[in-house]
């Protein structure tokens, strides 16, 4: 009993403080900030397409990487609130990655609809997605580490999002730096990858984030 007590007293007179956690509107937006820093930096050392001045006059094309800005904006939104065990009581934006991805589609079946005739398709095939991995390492690396420091009862879910959002900065990346005009070719090497980005994301979710 008197062990029970001088723990009680110690623990009262504790004047230790706990830093308390960042709301996920602030912590998505410091993810989205670091984000846009690293791809920055990438772009100054690999450079950008040179036909870039003329795509952004093309509307499918500024259309596209205005869908692949909001997969950026809203996975990263959604993997902070699951981040946290009540989800900040804002389940619905938690699934907004849900309207991206929806408008996404859209957007690339309307592209692949204007490329006609086909652009010609470029002599490299995997290699894109390998890029896009690349790129995406470091920040899937960084972000789940980050998340480890919360309390995710959504794991799965938190660590998909997580590893999409790291997906779409190698995406948008790659679309900037790489001279490549075949819908067919970007959207099977460029995008359907997702999918297994996704999955792996449940998984890694499930392994780095449960507590």
């Amino acid at each position: 009993m008197g062990n029970i007590n001088e723990l009680i007293n110690r623990l009262a007179h504790d004047n230790m403080t706990v830093k308390p956690a960042p709301h996920p509107y602030k912590l998505s937006l410091k993810w989205m900030g670091w984000a846009v820093a690293y791809l920055v930096v990438a772009l100054a050392f690999s450079g950008v397409r040179p036909d870039l001045p003329a795509k952004l006059h093309q509307p499918m094309f500024v259309a596209e990487l205005a869908a692949l800005a909001g997969i950026f904006i809203t996975t990263s939104l959604s993997a902070s609130l699951l981040s946290f065990p009540d989800i900040h009581q804002l389940r619905r934006l938690a699934f907004a990655p849900l309207i991206a991805f929806a408008l996404f589609l859209l957007v690339m079946f309307l592209a692949w609809q204007a490329d006609n005739p086909p652009a010609p398709l470029p002599v490299h095939s995997f290699q894109c997605t390998l890029g896009i991995t690349m790129m995406s390492f470091l920040p899937a690396a960084w972000i789940f580490y980050v998340m480890r420091k919360f309390a995710s009862t959504h794991y799965h879910l938190a660590g998909c999002c997580a590893l999409l959002f790291a997906f779409s900065i190698g995406a948008i990346w790659l679309r900037l730096y790489e001279v490549n005009n075949s819908i067919m070719h970007v959207i099977e090497w460029h995008y359907l990858p997702m999918i297994a980005f996704g999955i792996i994301g449940l998984w890694l979710g499930k392994n780095i984030l449960k507590w």
